[in-house]
């Protein structure tokens, strides 16, 4: 990924939605969306593939955007973070 690389949520392939989310607020997720880690915190349900529950994948949008985790209202859109997550999700060739 160059610095001239545009980050758009609409192309990308999630990366986000496969990070560990732990809920430290409470803004409201169904709990359907919610489990218990080995340490007892509250996290956001990912699938048997990794990816979090709340993501619809048709659409790479969040199912629960008005109550989604503080961590991913904080996890900003091309951010240090979100250039981190797409980087390791897709490496450059090698050579």
């Amino acid at each position: 990924m160059t610095t001239d690389d545009t980050i758009d949520c609409a192309d990308c392939r999630a990366c986000c939605c496969r990070l560990e989310a732990v809920c430290l607020t409470d803004t409201g997720v169904p709990a359907r969306f919610l489990t218990e880690d080995a340490w007892g915190r509250t996290c956001m349900l990912r699938l048997d593939d990794g990816w979090c529950a709340a993501l619809d994948r048709n659409t790479l949008r969040c199912r629960i955007y008005a109550q989604r985790p503080l961590v991913c209202r904080l996890f900003e859109m091309g951010g240090p973070d979100c250039i981190d997550a797409r980087q390791d999700a897709n490496p450059a060739p090698s050579g």
